[in-house]
């Protein structure tokens, strides 16, 4: 069983309506794995606090149809039903119509039944010809029911069902308008779940669903075809990678870290918040993060920041991982010294960058050979001035970004490695058959 929750636009409501249906699922005795469409770090920790499962990102820029399909499968690994949620708007993507890198893509690939998340406040009749627009739209995406968001009472809900019903579109649950049920959000996004619980009890009273028309919707999906595994055969270890993991360092892909769990890789995680000294390792990874929400904590870590600059072996750096190697970060007006070993300081802005990006390595660098390509993305708010040596160039075009002296390599490009396992077997091979 499976199914996907979409929306017509962003802030519809499809976290929150996730959460309440993963708990209900769980209630009634499914195991329930969670999926996120899209380069998200942040939305993934609020699904598995409710569905008890981690999440896996489903990317169609990232993975052709053959590698979605592998992901998935494994994702569902002894789980009864796969909930996914979608990102921005259904046919919001890469290109203008959708097609790649949307909610929709995902959609057609995995055959899978789309429920359209609404939010119904001040809206009644009206949910008719938006719900049919998408509805109509593509033949390709089987749209098979709604779910409102900040419902103003049981009347005004139970006008949503009857302005539906000639669609043949049934109304699947519906959550009221309640601050109480709201996910605190920042910058890039939500809080992470590990910094603010998310309301789940009061999502548990509050949520009014035809379990058993889901169900049933989901049971409709198609079988899928077979698919080759995701991950190569486990190799044993054979190289330590210490991995920063904390309040401050959290964005990884959790599939790209299995990867190299596959390929021999012993991770550690350490935390620069905490710990004076680094695991011993092969190699370091700084993920992305909030370093800027933490930039005196990270800078009183002398300690750390010097077992860093120190440390021999090879370091790659991506978003919050390439703050913290600068020289500094400015927060404000505030001036925090940094691990120091790319050039330049970091300054928060006022507008974000992101976006899908494939990128071209400039010279060799702990992943990459001069001329391979590797796709990514990146959603941040820093900025860092250009680098005299930098570690890559915009494909088709001369930016170039980041930073790479053959040892290190940092960017504030998240790069998928799944997309390129070749380049993981290449880095741990260095250190063994």
């Amino acid at each position: 069983m499976r199914l996907l929750l979409a929306a017509p636009h962003s802030g519809a409501g499809k976290t929150t309506l996730a959460l309440a249906l993963l708990l209900a699922l769980r209630e009634r005795g499914l195991k329930v794995q969670p999926f996120k469409v899209g380069p998200d770090y942040i939305d993934p920790t609020h699904l598995e606090r409710a569905a008890g499962r981690r999440p896996y990102n489903l990317d169609g820029f990232f993975l052709d149809e053959k590698g979605l399909l592998a992901l998935f499968r494994h994702g569902m690994r002894g789980a009864d039903f796969a909930l996914i949620e979608g990102v921005m708007g259904l046919f919001d993507g890469k290109d203008p119509l959708g097609k790649v890198g949307s909610t929709a893509q995902v959609a057609r690939l995995l055959r899978v039944p789309v429920a359209l998340v609404v939010d119904a406040k001040g809206m009644a009749g009206s949910i008719a010809p938006l719900a049919k627009g998408f509805l109509e739209y593509d033949p390709g995406v089987r749209v098979v029911g709604v779910f409102a968001n900040r419902v103003g009472s049981e009347r005004h809900a139970e006008i949503l069902r009857e302005a539906l019903a000639p669609l043949g579109l049934p109304l699947l649950g519906w959550l009221p308008q309640d601050p109480a049920l709201a996910l605190p959000e920042r910058h890039l996004g939500l809080v992470l779940a590990g910094e603010v619980a998310p309301p789940l009890e009061a999502l548990r009273r509050a949520f009014r669903v035809d379990l058993e028309g889901v169900l049933h919707l989901a049971a409709s999906a198609p079988p899928l075809p077979e698919a080759p595994p995701f991950l190569p055969e486990k190799r044993p270890p054979r190289a330590r990678v210490a991995y920063a993991w904390d309040r401050a360092f959290s964005f990884y892909y959790p599939e790209a870290l299995e990867l190299l769990e596959a390929l021999g890789a012993e991770l550690l995680p350490f935390s620069p918040l905490e710990d004076e000294t680094l695991p011993e390792a092969h190699a370091l990874l700084l993920g992305g993060g909030y370093p800027e929400l933490f930039a005196g904590r990270l800078s009183e870590n002398r300690a750390l920041r010097e077992a860093i600059r120190r440390f021999p072996g090879p370091i790659v750096a991506e978003c919050g991982g390439y703050m913290y190697l600068s020289q500094g970060l400015w927060v404000g007006e505030d001036f925090f010294p940094m691990v120091g070993l790319v050039p330049g300081e970091a300054r928060m802005a006022e507008r974000p960058l992101l976006g899908y990006r494939e990128v071209v390595a400039l010279r060799e660098n702990p992943w990459a050979r001069p001329g391979e390509v590797f796709k990514g993305h990146e959603f941040h708010y820093a900025r860092l001035p250009a680098s005299p040596s930098p570690a890559w160039r915009r494909k088709g075009g001369e930016e170039v970004e980041g930073y790479t002296d053959g040892r290190i390599v940092a960017s504030f490009v998240h790069l998928y490695l799944p997309a390129r396992p070749e380049a993981a077997e290449r880095f741990l091979g260095r250190w063994g058959a």
